[in-house]
């Protein structure tokens, strides 16, 4: 490899040139191994950030963080494969349903998740609130399951994609996280590595997502889409709509119940529309055109393999769910129509009653969460519950009623129109 200088590649990207192969290459591996110290890739990051990268820059950087670590191989299994990505919202339980949906299709779904940090809510968490259900499998235990059952939701190991861990732990720390080549080769350095055949991204757009404006939003999931082709992964991006938040629930607990009633046959209407459009997505992806999977919702294959694969990770799925210990109804304060309901306010409100972290490694409640009882375009009556705050710490309620002051609006309901859930479509 060709020997470089930090400071030389710092100054490169801060007077806006072009970062050349083998500096990007250099730089990577170096971080990872210790050489390059943190605060000067944070002086890269925040350059990278205020003068942006090209398409060849960001393919390199992304390739580089792939070569840090190791990739995955599932050529070996019977069927295609194919896997989601969300960039993360509120009442994301999308995963949750989609994965054993697609599996009673025919595709297996290798899906390497995380958990919630701030107001979006973890997949990992989620799942934890089943009793005796554990996040982390070997490699080996992931192509069984894989093959077995079809569907694995588990912890990313530590070997897939080593600097894109580092990188992404400095970018927090150092108000870098929204520099698009950085969002972009993070999510995609994983994915790629994990060896999937087809991927299709959720990129949330709204006040409860990470992206707030749909020009981002669609900047960002372009990059990815040509981020996924260069590596010769078939790539989709689906823009959805994160102003509202999905579903009538966010926390952990209660998010699994939801997407166990989605499961089977029931749920939310928002919440079985796109795991339907996004299951609909993976199946082309992997080349299954023949089967729709609305019929597996509804004949209830995919509740059969959304319970093997709890069990196969140790769960039990009939076990009864946490419960929090306390609760606090508030109710509507006029009659009216819901024509405005804030995920952002929902977000921060489940996180302050306990169901999310404010830094990796805190303890999550499994029971805390928000449930709500209209959904825009709803009538509401004054008096009638319109949300059902849970924890188990009850001095948190006044935090989270404060995140849901000026979070909904109930008016007359004219010129009223609801928000497409699905705005648009990336390829």
């Amino acid at each position: 490899m060709t020997q470089h200088d930090a400071v030389e590649i710092i100054t490169a990207k801060r007077d806006r040139h072009e970062l050349t192969d083998s500096q990007i290459d250099w730089v990577i591996a170096n971080y990872t191994d210790g050489v390059v110290a943190d605060e000067q890739m944070s002086s890269l990051a925040m350059a990278i950030l205020l003068n942006g990268m090209n398409r060849r820059e960001i393919s390199r950087w992304t390739n580089a963080m792939i070569a840090s670590g190791e990739r995955m191989d599932f050529s070996t299994l019977s069927r295609p494969t194919s896997d989601k990505h969300s960039t993360g919202g509120v009442g994301d339980k999308i995963t949750l349903p989609l994965a054993p949906l697609v599996a009673a299709c025919g595709v297996a779904v290798p899906q390497l998740s995380g958990r919630g940090l701030g107001h979006t809510g973890g997949t990992l968490d989620k799942l934890e609130a089943i009793p005796g259900w554990r996040a982390a499998l070997s490699n080996d235990e992931m192509m069984t399951q894989l093959e077995d059952i079809g569907a694995v939701i588990c912890a990313a190991g530590t070997g897939l994609a080593p600097a894109d861990k580092k990188l992404y732990a400095l970018r927090d720390v150092t108000g870098t996280v929204e520099a698009i080549p950085l969002i972009a080769s993070s999510i995609m350095s994983k994915k790629i590595a994990e060896g999937t055949g087809s991927l299709v991204l959720d990129v949330k757009v709204g006040t409860g997502a990470f992206m707030k404006d749909l020009d981002r939003a669609r900047e960002l999931a372009e990059t990815m889409v040509s981020l996924g082709k260069d590596a010769g992964v078939h790539t989709v991006a689906l823009l959805t709509d994160m102003s509202t938040p999905l579903g009538l629930t966010a926390g952990n607990a209660i998010e699994v119940a939801e997407s166990v009633e989605v499961l089977a046959g029931g749920g939310p209407a928002d919440v079985v529309e796109l795991t339907v459009a996004l299951a609909r997505e993976m199946l082309a992806g992997a080349g299954v055109t023949d089967i729709d999977p609305a019929d597996k919702l509804a004949d209830g294959s995919a509740m059969d393999v959304w319970k093997a694969m709890i069990r196969a990770q140790d769960g039990d799925p009939d076990a009864p769910m946490a419960r929090a210990r306390e609760q606090h109804v508030v109710d509507a304060p006029a009659s009216g129509v819901l024509t405005r309901l804030d995920a952002m306010a929902v977000g921060l409100a489940s996180w302050r009653l306990g169901a999310g972290r404010a830094k990796q490694g805190d303890a999550v409640q499994d029971g805390a969460g928000v449930v709500w009882h209209a959904r825009p375009g709803d009538e509401v009556t004054q008096g009638q519950p319109l949300f059902t705050l849970l924890t188990d710490e009850p001095e948190r309620f006044d935090r989270a009623l404060e995140s849901l002051e000026g979070g909904y609006d109930i008016g007359d309901g004219a010129g009223f129109t609801p928000q497409a859930l699905v705005i648009d479509r990336v390829s």
